[in-house]
């Protein structure tokens, strides 16, 4: 897994907790969702580069 890459999923995924948490705190459940989604976006992505790695080993 590439540092670029490990710093991008980790900005992603601190974005989707502002999104969700924003709306959380307004009432906005598009808002909570998006920011869920994001946030299983880049868990997703880590996953995948977590095993490209192993099998790189």
């Amino acid at each position: 897994m590439g540092i670029d890459d490990k710093i991008k999923n980790t900005a992603e995924e601190f974005q989707g907790k502002g999104k969700e948490k924003t709306g959380e705190a307004t009432g906005n459940r598009d808002l909570q969702a998006e920011g869920q989604s994001d946030k299983s976006k880049a868990n997703l992505k880590q996953a995948g580069e977590k095993v490209k790695d192993a099998f790189k080993k």
